[in-house]
């Protein structure tokens, strides 16, 4: 994969931005405030707006506007239309939204194509506001909610649909409150996040009553290369294994699932790796979801300007094309590809895994 001179080494433990934009609404409120001290101790370089529209002042030239881009971290106000939430099947009940974008530099970023503009990370300074308006949705979704498998669960909110709120934990504080107020909330629910990042100690020692799942976004070395950025796999995995030991209910994301040469071999190995990880664990509740790569013509235009040269494989080989209720279209394995990697995945994980629950296949 070709690399850029800009893009942090996958060894970094802790991503920190070249530079903040504050908006002045932001500044209204205690917890942006916060965040920008924060960032202004830490060495970042924070730029207070004068009003709330982002001037961010890019290169021409695509590559280096994408890592400028990248590189900053803006603190703005989720306004009203996004403190709505809207359902994330087949994750959660509902999506809640801590932040938009993601530090990682991952050659088949989900967010690609989705998010508009350059690929900046927004947090929100009205977290309090985005918290308070969660209880109206207590017991109104269909994911969990109201199913039969996954009750147990509660009410269920996931929190890094549009982001990596664990890779952003060291500057804003956001998921340490998250969970915490959720600890507070006495009623049936659950935070969710999955992450490819490891630093939890932030996160080891809040009153979290069993309400916040972490998860671990994994996949095997010879995939996890297109993942620049984050932490090793073996660093997931040996994090998740602390949060297990501080009562955390966890689980892993298998994603995206890629269909190359040596894929038994490679998940296989994977699969155990983690069986070890979190082995002995006493009371473990452990959850696994499996998702196959997949692109849109949309999101593979942008991910081809990010990562040229990328070894990823986007050709169409053994794919077909999915039409969403939406009226979009995605280009997926083929059936037999699918039937092959489920199978697989189903009988290794009851093999090496047997008290984990498979949530869903995607």
């Amino acid at each position: 994969m070709a690399t850029h001179p800009d893009r942090p080494r996958a060894d970094r433990a802790r991503w920190r931005p070249r530079r903040m934009l504050v908006t002045r609404a932001a500044m209204g409120f205690a917890h942006g405030r916060a965040i920008a001290e924060r960032a202004a101790a830490m060495g970042v370089e924070v730029v207070a707006l004068s009003g709330d529209r982002l001037a961010l002042d890019l290169p021409e030239d695509p590559r280096r506007a994408y890592a400028d881009a990248k590189a900053t971290l803006a603190v703005t106000v989720a306004p009203p239309s996004k403190r709505r939430l809207q359902p994330i099947a087949p994750s959660a009940d509902w999506r809640v939204d801590l932040a938009e974008g993601c530090p990682a530099h991952c050659s088949y970023c989900y967010l690609a194509g989705s998010l508009k503009g350059p690929p900046i990370t927004r947090v929100y300074a009205n977290l309090d506001e985005i918290l308070d308006g969660l209880p109206a949705y207590l017991g109104q979704g269909t994911i969990t909610s109201r199913s039969r498998d996954r009750a147990g669960e509660g009410t269920t909110f996931e929190a890094s649909c549009y982001t990596d709120p664990l890779a952003l934990e060291p500057i804003t504080g956001s998921l340490s409150a998250a969970i915490a107020w959720f600890g507070r909330w006495q009623a049936s629910t659950q935070l969710r996040f999955t992450s490819k990042f490891a630093d939890v100690a932030p996160l080891l020692g809040l009153d979290h009553q069993g309400r916040t799942r972490m998860r671990a976004s994994i996949n095997p070395r010879a995939f996890a290369r297109f993942e620049g950025g984050t932490a090793p796999v073996a660093a997931r995995l040996a994090a998740l294994r602390a949060m297990a030991q501080g009562g955390y209910p966890v689980g892993l994301t298998i994603a995206p699932i890629i269909a190359a040469e040596g894929w038994r071999e490679a998940y296989g190995g994977l699969i155990e790796d983690a069986a070890a990880a979190l082995a002995d664990i006493s009371g473990l509740d452990l959850t696994v979801e499996l998702i196959t790569h997949r692109y849109a013509p949309g999101s593979k235009a942008v991910l081809d300007s990010w990562y040229p040269g990328s070894a990823l494989d986007m050709t169409g080989a053994n794919r077909t094309t999915k039409r969403t209720k939406f009226g979009s279209e995605k280009q997926v394995y083929d059936a037999a590809t699918m039937r092959a990697l489920r199978d697989f995945f189903e009988e290794r994980i009851a093999a090496a895994l047997p008290a984990a629950r498979i949530l869903y296949w995607t």
